[in-house]
């Protein structure tokens, strides 16, 4: 038996964001070797950065929903082991059209991820340490792009583009049988998780929440949660966020070596430092908003706060990226805008928690994460044609500041006490 097996989810969902986020990152990180290789050009190249997240969106919502009716040990095993077969048929790919198709069918793999994860913190964590596991869990995906730029760069220089897609996605598979050993969907169906620890963690369950009616049970259609105004606040929050997010994770490697003129090497060492930024702001804000909670008593404020801050520094370094003129003033601005706008996802995640009665978690959380990540198709097609067509990384990083300061006021307007006081009201009509 183990005291606190609940750390050893935390450790399978940490390092599942980490090869999540390094499958994702490695075709930024290949982008210079593979638009040479397949003769792709910048417009091209924000295409197919963008339809990975097609695929992705649509499964953010179908992932919940199925995490909802089959549990999260199920979904994550499946969707695992799509995205990882999908990542080694890259190394197959032999021009635009092909990398296309497979793009899009990783990002299916893919989409679960996020509201499965949030859907396993929700069943195996008490709410008093929601946002430390939301900030360690999450974590693992900018720690998973850090060692994209070092890992895949070198292997890709050394051994070509391909020989990196097929090593990353063995990992993915060895994660797989990991997973099937180790989790269970929750703590009371575990043989290695003491009573003591399942009847804690039942007690003290996140969110709104103590209701225990299931998707079944609930009277209320989830239609009548998904788009309640406090949900679609985060949802436009957590947009804003992933505009910033997806706009560095596709195209900083192609920023530093074609604007700052760095070599494939220099980008790989250089490239970690803003993924090592947003791992500290993963891990601080969950800390962060939980201390607020702890002081104020105040769920709703102190995951607020949290985003306030967090998008409020991000818009104003990215601002000032935009006229950055050398390597080293654009890095450390990039990289403090990780720090910040990396507070902000686990605090949207965990506020969701507090708004969403438990069988309705992974349906709701699919839905802003879908919503969220339309800024996935979104960010890296217009970046590309933006740099392609329409002034530049100037612009660029222009269009992500006013973003951020928009998810801001999104936020302030939408998420307010007495609309989620009504939802915490449906759950236990």
């Amino acid at each position: 038996m183990f005291k606190r097996y609940r750390v050893v989810i935390a450790l399978l969902l940490f390092f599942a964001g980490m090869l999540n986020y390094l499958d994702r990152a490695a075709l930024s990180v290949m982008a210079p070797l593979v638009k040479q290789d397949l003769h792709i050009n910048d417009a091209q190249m924000g295409i197919l950065f963008s339809c990975f997240f097609i695929g992705y969106c649509a499964f953010c919502f179908i992932g919940g929903w199925c995490a909802d009716r089959f549990g999260p040990r199920r979904v994550y095993t499946w969707a695992a082991t799509i995205w990882s077969l999908f990542c080694g048929a890259t190394a197959l790919v032999t021009g635009f059209a092909h990398l296309l198709i497979v793009r899009m069918l990783f990002g299916v793999g893919e989409g679960p991820m996020g509201t499965t994860t949030n859907k396993s913190i929700a069943n195996w964590f008490p709410k008093q340490e929601v946002g430390r596991a939301v900030g360690f869990t999450n974590a693992g995906q900018p720690l998973g792009a850090a060692i994209a730029a070092p890992i895949v760069g070198l292997v890709g220089w050394h051994f070509g583009w391909r020989i990196a897609f097929v090593v990353i996605a063995l990992l993915g598979f060895i994660w797989v049988g990991c997973w099937l050993l180790l989790f269970r969907d929750k703590p009371e169906q575990h043989p290695r998780v003491s009573q003591e620890e399942s009847d804690y963690i039942a007690r003290n369950r996140p969110a709104s929440l103590k209701s225990a009616a299931s998707p079944q049970q609930d009277p209320h259609s989830l239609w009548r949660y998904v788009f309640s105004l406090p949900v679609l606040g985060v949802a436009s929050a957590f947009f804003c966020f992933n505009y910033i997010q997806f706009f560095f994770l596709s195209w900083l490697p192609s920023y530093l070596t074609d604007f700052q003129h760095l070599d494939i090497k220099s980008m790989s060492i250089i490239g970690v430092l803003p993924w090592l930024g947003a791992t500290v702001g993963f891990l601080g804000g969950g800390m962060v908003s939980d201390m607020l909670y702890r002081r104020t008593r105040n769920f709703l404020l102190s995951r607020k706060l949290v985003i306030f801050v967090g998008l409020a520094v991000a818009a104003v370094c990215v601002m000032l990226t935009a006229w950055s003129s050398n390597v080293v003033s654009a890095v450390t601005l990039i990289t403090l805008a990780s720090v910040f706008a990396y507070m902000t996802p686990q605090a949207c995640w965990s506020l969701l928690q507090d708004i969403v009665p438990p069988g309705r978690i992974g349906t709701a959380g699919g839905f802003v994460h879908l919503l969220a990540n339309l800024a996935g198709i979104l960010s890296p097609g217009i970046t590309g044609f933006l740099i392609q067509y329409g002034g530049g990384y100037h612009t660029a990083f222009v269009l992500a500041s006013l973003l951020a300061l928009a998810g801001m006021l999104l936020l302030a307007v939408l998420v307010r006490e007495k609309g989620v006081a009504s939802l915490r009201a449906l759950a236990t009509e």
